[in-house]
């Protein structure tokens, strides 16, 4: 028998295996599949594209309870025009909602608010909240009139990114300037969000009249025939065909804080609902005052200028 062979003999130097699994995955980021090496190149060779702002605004609506049908219609209008809001369910209109509200679009991974507060069945007011650190405006909406209320030729397409269009009176005193900051923000659709169309086809209009803002939404309409095709960039034949919804803005007060927190703006020719509805009452009270003093008046002259006897009163009693 031949002799037995070492075992160290026996083991060949087997070439190394790769690693046959599945190779290892991109990492996934807002704007697609990126792979980590590419990225630090991207990186090494243009350091300024890491300080990209990327707009993350969202935006929370609510309704506080016991809201009108009209008012509720007119939240429900906003969020359609809004992609990048979230509904959230009705809040008591309490002193403390603001805390609650604060706590809410923490919650929900928000960083402005809409929240429109109805009061005794027919005066609806809102508030334009920066969360959690401020501002806020709170607003008193008047002249309401829904999209199925309407009815206006008007349409575009749902989702879509609107131009902001704003009058030259925003530019005139500090207020406005925050104010119209603050619009843009919070109606400003982020560019890419992952629920908006990434094109324009309407414009929301802010314009100032007798220290209101009345907002309008428009659809921008172009001629689609081949002889009527429109030229890039002309815009003779642009034309504007109202959507809706259409509100009016009175502010009352500008806030520091989120619902709160110490007045920076406080206007001066506000008068409450209250008010005006109790003038009227006095006003009708006044007709009934006249009315009144009208019958004191003709029994004191009465009185004052009886009429004579009437010598023929009794002839016929006999």
């Amino acid at each position: 028998m031949g002799k037995k062979r070492k075992h160290g003999e026996t083991e060949t130097a087997e070439p190394t295996k790769k690693d046959e699994g599945a190779p290892v995955r991109p990492k996934r980021t807002l704007l697609g599949w990126k792979d980590k090496d590419e990225a630090k190149k991207q990186a090494e060779s243009n350091p300024d594209s890491t300080q990209v702002f990327r707009n993350k605004e969202k935006v929370m609506v609510t309704c506080s309870r016991r809201i009108n049908y009209r008012y509720r219609h007119l939240m429900l209008n906003m969020v359609s025009l809004l992609p990048h809001c979230k509904k959230d369910n009705k809040v008591e209109s309490r002193s403390s909602k603001g805390a609650t509200l604060n706590e809410l679009i923490e919650l929900r991974g928000c960083s402005s608010a809409l929240f429109f507060e109805c009061r005794k069945h027919q005066d609806l007011y809102l508030w334009m909240a920066k969360c959690p650190s401020g501002p806020s405006v709170k607003f008193l909406v008047n002249a309401v009139h829904t999209m199925e209320e309407l009815k206006l030729t008007g349409n575009h397409l749902k989702g879509s990114r609107p131009l902001l269009t704003f009058s030259s009176n925003f530019e005139k005193d500090a207020h406005w300037k925050l104010l119209k900051e603050m619009i843009i923000q919070v109606f400003g659709i982020p560019k890419e969000h992952r629920k908006s169309k990434p094109y324009h086809d309407h414009v929301f209009v802010f314009s100032i009249v007798d220290d209101h803002i009345w907002f309008r939404n428009y659809q921008i309409s172009v001629p689609h025939n081949e002889s009527d095709k429109m030229v890039r960039g002309g815009l003779d034949k642009m034309t504007l065909v109202e959507v809706g919804p259409r509100f009016c803005l009175n502010p009352i007060k500008i806030f520091a804080g989120s619902f709160g927190g110490p007045t920076l703006y406080e206007n001066p020719f506000y008068v409450s609902p209250n008010q005006i509805r109790a003038l009227e009452k006095r006003q009708k009270a006044g007709k009934y005052a006249k009315k009144v003093k009208a019958k004191t008046r003709r029994k004191m002259h009465e009185l004052s200028n009886p009429l004579e006897p009437d010598e023929f009163a009794d002839m016929w009693r006999e």
